[in-house]
């Protein structure tokens, strides 16, 4: 399969825990779907100190996998939220 697009898009979003509203991440995301997956090299900018824990409430919101061969986070439905 295709890897994502290395330069990948230029919109960003703001990415909150859904129970605490602590932000998590400044994403480069493409398209105008559901978050379901973040690849660890679109992330902007990181505010978690543990990865998939959110820093306000410790709750696990994702779990690390390789999608096509390409370090991700996958998300957990309804974890997160985003602006």
């Amino acid at each position: 399969m295709a890897k994502p697009n290395p330069k990948g898009p230029t919109k960003t979003v703001d990415i909150f825990c859904a129970r605490c509203k602590t932000k998590l991440y400044r994403y480069r995301k493409g398209g105008k779907g559901a978050l379901v997956k973040c690849f660890k090299e679109r992330i902007s900018e990181d505010f978690t100190q543990e990865p998939c824990t959110c820093p306000g409430c410790d709750a696990v919101f994702a779990r690390e996998m390789l999608i096509r061969g390409v370090p991700a986070y996958k998300m957990i439905g309804g974890k997160v939220t985003m602006k």
